[in-house]
């Protein structure tokens, strides 16, 4: 016998997650009620993931659960902000409790080691969907945004650009890609401490998830200015490094997304604070380039000319 809604959410997703004193009323009611603490703001994102187009139908429904959150969490980290609660909605083609329970495996592992707790959500039977909602707490007044770059101001990326990217290019030629370079769209690293570690530091910040030179020109379109990035600087993997088309190598690194990497701007005052910062987290920072007054994006080949480089990065409804 299925089981019913009720008894799917008691099951598998009433306990998931940290158990938060800031937790009034979690699942089980109408609504949560959580209690922010004095003098934070609240940081609210939310992002659905489509069976097809974010994860392959065939996923494991662990890696699913995973990734639902890391990306929330990756957009919390860009606004410098500490998880704390999260909701989901989930729609399910069938009740397959083998496959809700390696989901809530990997949801509530993530959840775990961000403190994050689940208090609320909804089931219902369609598409297999999932959209998570993440709220998250910072100081007053020390969010980072998008906007606040200036000219002069260094831009770093922290990471490696391009794996995910690469790994899609690879299954789709039907070549087999490692198991490093598959776990960059299976299972992204959120830059949580990072972010947190960044608020003092940058001056504006994005999360890299539909390709580097999209997710900049929002920063550069937020701040009303430009930039010039060097190629030669793009962090890369050792899988990436050796693609022998240079010109192929930048497209991935620019345009392939998937990355949950940050992109950040700050003034040159602060690179040896950034410096000690990765070392702190034991985490590649990586200076790739300069925000200009002279609006627009350049990309400087090694050799001080620029490349035009064609079309890319994720859009839900380009043609």
């Amino acid at each position: 016998m299925s089981l019913s809604e009720f008894e799917l959410i008691h099951r598998f997703f009433r306990d998931l997650g940290a158990a938060r004193d800031d937790v009034v009323l979690g699942i089980g009611d109408d609504g949560a009620i959580t209690r922010v603490p004095p003098d934070h703001e609240l940081v609210t994102t939310v992002d659905t993931l489509v069976s097809g187009v974010h994860f392959d139908e065939n996923a494991a429904a662990s890696d699913i659960g995973h990734k639902a959150l890391a990306v929330n969490l990756s957009d919390l980290a860009a606004m410098g902000a500490e998880p704390a609660w999260a909701t989901l909605a989930i729609s399910l083609p069938e009740v397959d409790e083998s496959w809700l329970q390696s989901f809530a495996e990997g949801f509530n592992a993530l959840a775990a080691k961000h403190r994050v707790q689940l208090v609320g959500g909804d089931t219902v039977r369609g598409p297999l969907q999932v959209t998570v909602q993440l709220q998250g707490l910072v100081p007053n007044g020390a969010a980072l945004t998008r906007a606040g770059a200036q000219p002069g101001d260094a831009i770093f990326v922290t990471g490696t650009l391009g794996d995910a990217a690469l790994a899609l290019q690879m299954i789709e030629s039907g070549a087999t890609p490692s198991e490093t370079v598959l776990g960059q769209i299976n299972r992204p690293v959120a830059r949580v401490a990072a972010g947190i570690g960044l608020r003092d530091l940058a001056s504006a910040c994005v999360d890299v998830s539909d390709g580097l030179a999209v997710d900049l020109g929002h920063v550069l379109a937020a701040s009303n200015a430009g930039a010039t990035l060097q190629l030669k600087a793009l962090p890369g993997s050792v899988a990436i490094v050796v693609v022998g088309d240079e010109q192929e190598r930048w497209r991935l690194q620019l345009a392939g997304g998937d990355d949950y990497e940050l992109c950040f701007t700050a003034p040159a005052d602060n690179v040896g604070q950034i410096d000690a910062l990765a070392r702190e987290l034991d985490l590649r920072i990586t200076r790739i380039g300069e925000v200009e007054k002279k609006k627009g994006l350049r990309l400087a080949r090694p050799d001080g000319t620029l490349w035009d480089m064609p079309p890319g990065g994720f859009e839900h409804f380009r043609a």
